[in-house]
C-alpha cells in the first residue's frame, strides 16, 4: 500500500471509536513496548500472550481472575508471578478482550 501520511490520517480520522483503538493497540505493539511483560513466541504456549519469564498465558490468569480468584490467590497459585505481572496481564487483557476471551473458550473446551 502507498497511501500517504493525509490519506492515513484521513481514513483514521473517519473510524468508530472501537476501530481507533484497535489500530491503536496494534501500532503500539507493532513499535514495542507497548505491553512490557508480555512476550509472545510460536514456541510457547502455542504462540498466544503469556507473561515474560514464564510459560503462564494471560487468559489464565483472566481465567483464574473470572472464577472469582483475588490477586494474592493466582499469585500463590503462580509463585514464579510477580503482583507488576498480574498489572501486565491485566492491561493486556483490556486491550484484546476478545482475543482472550476466544482462547479461554477454546481452552475450556479441551
Amino acid at each position: 500500500m502507498n497511501a500517504t501520511f493525509d490519506e492515513i490520517r484521513d481514513a483514521v480520522a473517519a473510524l468508530p471509536a472501537p476501530e481507533k483503538a484497535r489500530l491503536l493497540a496494534l501500532v503500539a505493539v507493532d513499535l514495542g513496548g507497548a505491553f512490557p511483560g508480555i512476550a509472545f513466541d510460536p514456541a510457547i504456549c502455542g504462540g498466544d500472550a503469556r507473561i515474560s519469564r514464564t510459560r503462564v498465558p494471560v487468559w489464565t490468569l483472566e481465567a483464574a481472575r473470572r472464577q472469582g480468584m483475588t490477586e494474592a490467590e493466582i499469585l500463590s497459585a503462580f509463585p514464579t508471578l510477580r503482583a507488576e505481572d498480574l498489572v501486565n496481564a491485566w492491561a493486556y487483557v483490556r486491550m484484546h478482550r476478545n482475543e482472550i476471551e476466544d482462547q479461554i473458550q477454546e481452552n475450556e473446551a479441551d
